[in-house]
């Protein structure tokens, strides 16, 4: 089992009267992809910003790279917040350095990681520009070579694809995907459940500041069953591991049917007996669960907060 880059034990964070953050323990194991899945004031953006020491928790113990949250640890750490903000009048490339700087790099270092960062980002023609200069877009892709120009050993990203275009959300997923290749433990938060599908090695479902799932893609599409439609000549019910067959349409001996699984049976199964025992299908279609579909199974389909909550 891989140490954890990060992890939580029963950590609840507390604004007045309001628990943003509630009992919350989970662990993020050294070289994975984990996303932070929940809607507005699910705890996301505040339980980033106690592993960043930005914030103190209520109660609970937080471990950073085998240590309390201190900021000590900035050179190891990239950290894209979910609120953008950069000096406007400074120039992109003198931006970037300066972010590396602050996490103790040389100075030549910092300038030719920026530089290769530009080039990868398609920005290396405005490294002179001043960022207000830039589009939004264009901005959002300095502030995320900020977070990525010492080559952090962890590196969190609050809501990292908000503001891009499709085109360039496809060109973070690859830096995201090549960090963790070359070692990085990211962590990202967002809402967007494409985003945690493509990427995400492990994922955590939060609501209302608790935790409601933990664990792998795949485990959290299992918790749901998949659906099986299939057309054949005759009533499938009987057939090994079918529980029920309900007919939604065909002709005649043909019909098409929702079909339902046992517990423990499987749909390579059942298709490997039709095969051997000449059962008539022409269609037979397995839909497996979507992560927007375990979502909304653990979440719940309105995971909406009150007023005031969702900056949090």
């Amino acid at each position: 089992m891989p140490a954890s880059a990060l992890a939580f034990e029963a950590v609840t964070k507390q604004f007045g009267t309001l628990t943003a953050v509630d009992d919350l323990s989970f662990a993020v194991p050294e070289g994975s992809v984990f996303g932070f899945l929940g809607g507005n004031g699910a705890g996301k953006t505040t339980s980033l910003r106690m592993a960043l020491d930005i914030l103190t928790p209520t109660a609970g113990r937080i471990d950073v790279l085998g240590q309390p949250p201190s900021r000590e640890n900035a050179a190891a750490i990239g950290f894209l917040p979910e609120e953008r903000g950069l000096y406007k009048k400074m120039s992109v490339l003198d931006t970037i350095v300066y972010f590396g700087r602050l996490k103790r790099m040389e100075a030549g270092a910092a300038k030719a990681s920026a530089m290769a960062l530009l080039e990868r980002l398609g920005l290396a023609d405005r490294a002179k520009a001043p960022i207000e200069k830039l589009s939004k877009g264009m901005a959002q892709k300095v502030q995320v070579a900020t977070a990525l120009v010492n080559s952090p050993g962890l590196l969190m990203l609050d809501e990292p694809f908000s503001g891009l275009d499709p085109v360039n959300q496809a060109m973070l997923e690859d830096l995201i995907a090549d960090a963790a290749k070359g070692g990085a433990t990211v962590i990202f938060s967002t809402h967007v459940m494409q985003h945690a599908e493509r990427l995400c090695d492990r994922l955590l479902l939060l609501a209302r500041g608790t935790k409601r799932f933990e664990g792998t893609l795949d485990e959290a599409r299992g918790a749901l069953p998949f659906r099986l439609v299939l057309a054949a000549r005759g009533d499938p019910a009987g057939l090994p591991g079918v529980m029920k067959a309900t007919r939604t349409g065909g002709d005649g001996d043909w019909g098409e049917y929702a079909v339902e699984m046992a517990d423990g049976a499987a749909p390579e199964g059942l298709l490997a007996h039709c095969t051997a025992n000449g059962v008539a299908l022409n269609r037979f279609d397995v839909h497996r669960p979507s992560l927007h579909e375990a979502f909304i199974h653990f979440v719940g389909s309105d995971p909406a907060t009150p007023a005031g909550e969702a900056a949090r």
